[in-house]
């Protein structure tokens, strides 16, 4: 833990490091994060106008939870990542990145509850398809959507409110070019106990038990599979959780990832550092279109008629008892 004197407290400020020896190449960095920004809120809006003219099913209601949620994301870092690349901006205020860390954290466990929604989707969707819309009826999807918001701004709430109590020494250079809890609290002159503990725990036992519970829902769902009697139809109800399973795979394994290295990983270097929290915040926003676009559809019959695949398992009765 770092130490200071009184007289070493630091103006209300902290200093955002960018990519550490590129400084003068900002111009150049800065056209393939404006393309990926780009590509994201132009791919998450046509999800967002899709969804709301055409479906209506549950698991493209929790799609366009997802894209809402991407979409907050990228308004929350753009100005801090752009900034210091096409403008050397590198000074933050601390209210503002206290404002910026909550918003990053809090969306990012409303995602981990999204992510299980989506699996308890797949999970009526192919061990109970019968009872499917009786379930998932779009009261109880909003009410559903409204726990993982409160819940995640519950749990996060605390931490800027912590942060803000701390005192920190005259060097605030931040390695990334965004807030994250980690960091900043490394920062304090003050005891991190607390923030320590409690960011630990936030991360093993929310987004833990999020992991846990999405796991037994795919194993029920890959046991319903395998008692199929019938391969095309295993292979077209695997086929529904293939992007879902990549994307969960994407996003827990960076999130867990670059909190193991914040915490433990003194002895990695800044820049894997750097680039890991890049590859955790921003490639996951562009998995939500890659979601929408490879979801498989399957026919119904011999018409050659296509329908999202929540409407074919439920009305052709592909996973009843007669199939198993």
């Amino acid at each position: 833990m770092p130490t200071c004197n009184k007289t070493d407290i630091s103006p209300a400020m902290f200093l955002l490091a960018g990519i550490p020896g590129l400084e003068a190449d900002g111009p150049w960095i800065s056209i393939p994060f404006s393309s990926l920004y780009l590509v994201a809120i132009l791919g998450n809006g046509l999800i967002l106008f899709v969804i709301k003219t055409h479906l209506h099913e549950p698991m493209y209601i929790f799609l366009s939870m997802l894209a809402v949620i991407d979409l907050g994301l990228l308004i929350a870092t753009m100005p801090t990542i752009l900034g210091i690349f096409l403008f050397n901006s590198r000074e933050i205020s601390f209210n503002a990145c206290f404002t910026q860390l909550f918003f990053i954290h809090s969306l990012q466990c409303i995602e981990s509850s999204v992510l299980l929604l989506m699996a308890f989707d797949r999970y009526v969707a192919i061990c109970n398809p019968l009872r499917y819309a009786s379930i998932l009826t779009l009261p109880r999807i909003a009410k559903m959507g409204l726990v993982c918001v409160l819940r995640g701004t519950a749990i996060i709430f605390p931490l800027p409110l912590l942060l803000k109590q701390f005192q920190y020494c005259r060097v605030n250079v931040l390695s990334h070019s965004y807030c994250a809890h980690q960091e900043v609290m490394n920062l304090a002159c003050s005891d991190i106990t607390v923030n320590n503990v409690y960011g630990l725990c936030l991360s093993l036992l929310m987004k833990g038990l999020d992991l846990l519970l999405i796991f037994l829902s795919y194993v029920m769902i890959l046991k319903t599979v395998l008692s199929v009697v019938l391969q095309t139809k295993c292979l077209r109800a695997l086929n529904t959780c293939v992007s879902h399973l990549c994307v969960i795979l994407l996003f827990y394994t960076s999130e867990i990832g670059l909190s193991v290295i914040h915490r433990f990983g003194n002895s990695s270097t800044h820049l894997f550092q750097i680039l890991l929290g890049y590859v955790c915040l921003l490639v996951p926003l562009l998995m939500n279109p890659v979601v929408v676009s490879s979801s498989p559809t399957s026919s119904t019959g011999d018409t050659g008629d296509e329908k999202p695949m929540t409407q074919t398992l439920i009305p052709s009765g592909t996973f009843t008892s007669e199939t198993r």
